[in-house]
């Protein structure tokens, strides 16, 4: 059966983290204050104002919320941080809206994912930090999110990652983190290569704990309580007078990050919740295969965390689309002829805020709202996991392959990859379509994961596992509580 994380399961271990905390002066947030910050001590958000959003202090890990203040040091907590992207932009007449992962620590909203993936172990005794370290298995930023707050829990990490992802993820897990890096061959798709260097490591390093995304349910109850809210919240400020949320659309990558359509289904039942992936590698769509360069949304599996129950459709992107936009909206050029077309300064001024999979989820927002046949009364919502910042190198990949962008290619690529867009490569589910996607788990979790049979009918068949898994948070919190309560840091503030 399932088994949930809700009880202290080594003491030993459980007092070596709670004696390192106390040393290094590391206070844990409850999941509550990562959804409200408000809910923050007011001592803590003092010290943060001399705190880089980036810096290796413990203290960051408050700021692992959707709420940061936009700010590279100092910054405190408001609104939930969002792009509305204009008709001008999206040819449809359905508002598209994007949340921003650029202003979470290490600019990507998977450092909140691992939390969810830690934070629990260490309060159960699962995990020593002055013993165990964190292996963290990705395609991109969920390793860097998880070094991350390894770091600032005290423990050590190692990310492991395809060797054909971005130059500044390693670089920065290197010599900014110290983490140990292991580099798997391959590109984004790549993901069994490194399912098979965790089973190497599991072989031959007993202090090492493996924290894998793909069937860590942790990364999904994060999104499901606080990107979930966070939607909810972006949702209630932007509506239409009439309007309703219409979909959520997110990159299934690890499948956490869609699992906040669990959420909003309990909000909005009518909601269609749909899973892009690039056309290169249609799992979903076609059971297909391949490589491609959307980075982080890992895929050639159905994660064990994904709840395909939940799932309406699937939409398949061109790479190629991505790329070019990518040039679009952070080329001069392509700044130019945005302006040109009507398209506001403010929001020119802020496309770099959207990365490669941002653009991805666009595109997906786009199809569904052309597919549905959605209004001016229907709101979008998906997710920028990172911005372009952390794809410089990919830009200058494209001008040394390309050319220099110009006005010409700026017109192009608007017109074919933004006005362009079609309903093609999409497919909308029924009862059976949506099972089975999930009969395609048993080959890689049963077969070759060595997860139990019973466990993947139970995600199947029983009707309260979800709610279960969830809604463990609630416990997590009460554990951060007593575990806070032990180091006696918050009552020497």
């Amino acid at each position: 059966m399932i088994q949930l994380i809700d009880k202290i399961t080594n003491e030993k271990a459980l007092q070596n983290a709670v004696d390192r905390f106390k040393e290094r002066n590391i206070i844990l947030p409850t999941f509550e204050q990562q959804r409200n910050p408000e809910l923050i001590p007011d001592k803590i958000k003092n010290q943060l104002k001399d705190v880089g959003l980036w810096e290796i202090n413990p203290l960051n890990l408050f700021r692992i919320t959707w709420k940061n203040e936009p700010k590279d040091k100092g910054g405190l907590f408001g609104d939930v941080n969002y792009i509305e992207l204009p008709s001008a932009i999206t040819g449809v007449k359905a508002k598209i809206v994007l949340l921003l992962g650029k202003y979470f620590p290490t600019g990507a909203h998977k450092v909140g994912a691992a939390y969810g993936c830690l934070a629990p172990r260490i309060t159960t005794g699962e995990y020593d930090p002055t013993y165990h370290k964190a292996v963290w298995p990705s395609t991109g930023n969920y390793c860097r999110g998880g070094a991350f707050d390894s770091k600032l829990m005290g423990t050590e990490s190692v990310a492991i990652l395809p060797e054909e992802m971005s130059k500044e993820r390693f670089t920065w897990l290197r010599d900014e983190i110290g983490s140990e890096v292991i580099a798997t061959p391959g590109c984004e798709s790549n993901v069994k290569e490194i399912y098979d260097k965790c089973w190497e490591i599991r072989r031959t390093r007993e202090d090492c704990i493996i924290f894998n995304q793909f069937d860590e349910f942790g990364n999904a109850v994060w999104h499901y309580h606080t990107t979930g809210n966070a939607i909810e919240e972006v949702y209630n400020k932007v509506k239409p007078e009439n309007g309703k949320l219409a979909a959520y659309v997110s990159a299934t990558g690890s499948a956490g990050t869609i699992a906040a359509g669990d959420y909003l289904r309990t909000i909005a039942p009518h909601i269609k919740v749909v899973a892009s992936e690039a056309l290169q590698c249609p799992t979903i769509l076609r059971n297909g295969f391949g490589g491609h360069r959307i980075e982080g949304i890992g895929d050639k599996h159905i994660p064990w965390i994904h709840n395909v129950k939940n799932t309406d459709v699937v939409t398949a992107i061109d790479d190629e689309d991505c790329m070019r936009i990518l040039r679009l909206f952070n080329e001069k050029e392509g700044h130019d002829y945005l302006r040109s077309m009507g398209v506001d300064e403010e929001v020119i001024s802020n496309l770099h805020l959207i990365g490669i999979s941002g653009i991805g989820n666009m595109l997906s927002a786009i199809k569904t709202a052309k597919y549905f046949e959605m209004t001016e009364e229907d709101v979008v919502v998906s997710i920028a996991t990172d911005s372009a910042d952390m794809y410089q190198s990919r830009i200058d990949e494209l001008r040394e392959e390309k050319g220099d962008y110009n006005d010409m290619q700026a017109v192009r690529d608007f017109e074919k990859c933004l006005m362009g867009s079609t309903t093609d490569y999409m497919k909308e589910f029924g009862y059976y379509d949506r099972k089975n996607i999930h009969n395609l788990k048993y080959f890689t979790w049963i077969e070759q994961q060595a997860k139990e049979l019973e466990d993947l009918n139970q995600l199947w068949d029983d009707r309260q596992v979800w709610d279960n898994i969830f809604n463990q948070v609630h416990r997590w919190d009460e554990l951060i509580n007593e575990f806070n309560e032990r180091t006696g840091l918050l009552k020497k503030l």
